[in-house]
């Protein structure tokens, strides 16, 4: 398939930083790319090499990095709240409880807190490290603006009405992207992000049900029927809570455009994955991007720039926490 050529927005970041009055045009809110290039020039390798050490020794750790920032920007706006310890806060809902990473995040502030104190937020931890979590596993390496500063909210109850549910139906989930200002293409490209990751039995358990001998049976059509035996295979009703199984189950460890050409085989874990294909208003775009890795690589670099603006918190509001699990107050 011939590749799209399509406008790919880093070029002009020299001239952002050149020309201070054209920040607004050129990224999303007041954030400016390289904005810790005089206060702190290493935050941004400190980030990368502090997310490869950590992918080194365990390899689930992109596809953790990549679900916080999901679970971060959609609750409160990238601000870290998904950081905050304590009761009732984000991480207690049960949709958070299986979210990891934090332990990258808060090596990475550590060490910035040694070399530039009270200067590099979390929040912006949290983007840098998603974004170099897809460069390490062979995904395209982009460049994203900083600037964000923390949050200090961070409410449980908060949490449901703004995430997705892997078993959403397209219109629920175009309804949850459009309220953070993002589009029906966006949801596809950012849907993406499975194409690494692992999820539990549970998230994927609706797609069975337990027949009359006390074993599961596919209920769901729309899951490819081999596929499915493999899945009750690793997930039968005996297996343990934490049990977890690859999203995409033919390139776990690489970030490609494999993700689209398996919900052509129905293939796609989640009943959410599935819609995107069964949906007249995305099937087209699935298509597309299962034939044209470079296509989704483009894409991918534009949504996820607007994925980790989503809310985000600049100049006086927040804060720089000196810890990611709690405020400074």
């Amino acid at each position: 398939m011939e590749k799209r050529a399509m406008v790919f927005p880093f070029h002009i970041a020299v001239s952002c930083l050149s020309i201070i009055f054209l920040f607004a045009t050129c990224v999303s809110g007041s954030l400016v790319f390289n904005f810790y290039a005089a206060s702190c020039p290493s935050a941004e390798l400190v980030v990368r090499d502090t997310v490869s050490s950590s992918s080194s020794s365990d390899p689930s750790i992109p596809g953790k990095l990549l679900r916080l920032i999901f679970h971060d920007c959609f609750v409160e706006g990238c601000d870290a709240s998904l950081m905050l310890q304590g009761n009732n806060t984000e991480q207690s809902d049960p949709g958070n409880r299986s979210v990891g990473g934090f332990s990258v995040i808060e090596s990475a502030k550590r060490v910035l807190e040694v070399l530039c104190p009270g200067t590099v937020s979390c929040a912006d931890i949290i983007a840098l490290a998603a974004r170099d979590a897809v460069g390490i596993v062979g995904g395209p390496v982009i460049q994203i603006p900083t600037g964000r500063r923390d949050g200090m909210v961070s409410i449980a109850s908060n949490v449901r009405p703004n995430i997705l549910d892997t078993s959403f139906t397209m219109d629920e989930m175009i309804n949850r992207f459009s309220n953070k200002g993002l589009s029906l293409f966006d949801l596809v490209i950012l849907s993406g992000a499975h194409t690494i990751g692992t999820a539990h039995c549970s998230s994927f358990r609706d797609r069975f049900q337990e027949d009359s001998r006390g074993k599961l049976t596919l209920i769901d059509k729309a899951l490819d029927s081999s596929y499915a035996e493999e899945l009750m295979k690793e997930c039968p009703l005996s297996a343990s809570p934490f049990v977890q199984v690859n999203n995409d189950p033919e390139t776990s460890m690489v970030f490609d455009n494999q993700y689209y050409t398996n919900l052509l085989t129905n293939k796609g874990l989640f009943q959410s994955d599935s819609a995107l294909l069964s949906d007249n208003r995305t099937r087209k775009l699935v298509e597309d991007l299962a034939n044209d890795q470079d296509f989704f690589f483009q894409s991918w670099g534009q949504s996820f720039l607007k994925l980790t603006s989503v809310g985000v918190k600049t100049g006086d509001e927040g804060e720089i926490r000196l810890s990611c699990a709690s405020t400074n107050a």
